[in-house]
């Protein structure tokens, strides 16, 4: 090798030293220029888990993208007045440069500091200052004002489903309702009765099966326990199908769902699975809206790129799936974990798979959402992964369906199937594209389905039924009161202030 050449190799590797070296000093995260914010810094807004961000950001002014490393940031909270604080935090690496700070109080308090840390250093605006009283989940103390908690929360104007599954009622007669709906639906469906009177919830049961109540209750309480409702009476269906099967030209029965159907007329609610796993975030549930960000498997080039699914037999197209599973184990790895629709087929489709961790479904790129007996409810936490859906077209539908965009959210397949091997080969050979389609999905589920906006829907809902009313809610006879949980552990003192109620 000639000294000249030598001499022009020294100086090449010298230069990418450089460069690497000045990469590196660019990607050392900046305290103050990293971004923290979200509802989980506002005392106002009131959740059973509260939550925010941090977005990492170099000294250069550029988001990073991958992650620095879960252990990167430590979260303390304090109150002034308080020697210990019962707060349980968890600081959640979404591992694309963000994290999900959440946290769960077990008590009130008069003020909360929310540091925030880096190596040491406070981070952004830190210490965040919740001016109190800053209550916990459990204290009985809404806000008497409708208008100051939607603001507070942030809520959005409207709702395009609740707009289009009220626009079918023009008025509504509870007297009518409470006499005509029991006798049409009583008998061989299970129903609940609900009034809300002075922000008191009272029920009353129909039919066999009303195990499902708890959930409905949980949510009116909890609902309760934050804002003032407006007096208002509605029935909500049990039973995993909707009910409301009239044309709208005829005389239709406002049943509350959740789920709805192109067949069908029902008021449709966020699902009571969501539901439930955002009443119980850090609670009794470990796959909720939060989780699943933290938990999104290997980055996108390391998936497997084979589309998985796991579930029950409750549909003729799941066996379907398994049958091409079996005819295309490199495209589809698709398995039954529980037989029950179809036992007699057990011998053709089984055996039976173990149960796979949701969070481990996110080794694969490609994730298959099919009906069940209804809509899949696992859409949300699909959609929340860091993976594409290929979801298939279906008549049924849940309460963000109206947001979800066809090769914008998700890659859509034929009800029967047909095209899903294509759909898949689609997505190896269009990689870039089929990535984007995950994170506009992730997004997507990011924005409208974690906790704020699951209670802004359910009070955009009954506020918007309530107003419909043209005769005076009523407690009816053999309704029981539904009592709110006490809480001799830690108790509240409600401190608002009776405003006038602008409901």
């Amino acid at each position: 090798m000639s000294v000249r050449l030598l001499l022009l190799l020294v100086f090449s590797l010298e230069v990418f030293r450089c460069e690497l070296s000045k990469e590196k000093a660019g990607s050392v995260i900046s305290a103050a220029k990293t971004l923290v914010w979200g509802p989980g810094l506002e005392a106002d807004i009131v959740l059973p888990a509260r939550f925010f961000y941090i977005q990492t950001v170099d000294s250069s002014g550029k988001n990073l993208t991958t992650s620095p490393g879960e252990k990167t940031f430590e979260v303390k909270m304090v109150s002034p007045t308080e020697q210990f604080t019962r707060i349980w935090i968890q600081v959640l690496d979404r591992r694309d440069g963000s994290f999900l700070v959440r946290y769960r109080l077990y008590a009130t308090y008069t003020d909360l500091h929310i540091h925030v840390l880096l190596k040491g250093k406070h981070v952004a605006k830190s210490p965040y200052i919740l001016k109190g009283p800053v209550y916990h989940e459990g204290c009985d103390c809404p806000q008497p004002s409708g208008s100051v908690w939607e603001k507070n929360m942030h809520c959005p104007e409207s709702f395009a489903q609740i707009t289009r599954d009220l626009s079918l009622h023009p008025s509504v007669d509870p007297d009518q309702n409470a006499q005509e709906i029991p006798k049409r639906f009583g008998q061989r469906q299970s129903l609940c009765h609900y009034t809300i009177k002075e922000n008191k919830v009272y029920v009353k049961t129909f039919g066999e099966h009303v195990g499902f109540r708890i959930f409905m209750d949980a949510i009116l309480l909890s609902l309760t326990r934050k804002v003032r409702i407006p007096d208002v009476e509605f029935f909500v269906n049990l039973g995993d199908w909707p009910l409301e099967k009239r044309k709208p030209t005829d005389k239709l029965h406002p049943i509350f769902s959740w789920c709805g159907s192109n067949n069908t007329r029902d008021i449709v609610m966020p699902t009571y699975d969501l539901t439930e796993s955002v009443l119980e975030t850090m609670g009794r549930v470990s796959l909720d809206m939060m989780s699943v960000q933290a938990n999104t498997g290997p980055p996108w080039p390391e998936k497997n790129t084979t589309a998985f699914w796991r579930g029950r037999d409750s549909r003729q197209e799941r066996l379907q799936l398994v049958k091409l599973s079996r005819a295309h184990p490199d495209f589809i790895d698709a398995a039954f974990t529980n037989f029950f629709f179809f036992k007699h087929d057990e011998s053709l489709y089984g055996p039976l798979v173990k149960h796979v961790s949701f969070f481990d479904f996110f080794k694969y790129k490609y994730q298959i959402n099919i009906d069940g007996t209804v809509a899949a409810y696992r859409l949300p936490y699909l959609l929340a992964g860091d993976s594409v859906v290929l979801k298939q077209d279906s008549g049924y539908y849940e309460h963000f369906y109206n947001e979800l965009r066809p090769w914008e959210h998700y890659i859509p397949i034929k009800a029967n199937l047909g095209d899903l091997l294509e759909k898949i080969q689609w997505a190896r050979d269009h990689d870039e594209e089929a990535r984007k389609i995950a994170l506009a999905g992730q997004q997507l589920a990011r924005s409208h389905l974690m906790g704020d906006s699951i209670f802004c829907y359910y009070y955009k809902l009954f506020k918007e039924y309530a107003r419909l009313q043209i005769t005076e809610p009523k407690v009816r006879k053999g309704m029981e009161l539904v009592e709110q949980p006490t809480d001799d552990l830690f108790p509240c003192s409600c401190d608002r202030r009776m405003e006038k109620d602008e409901l």
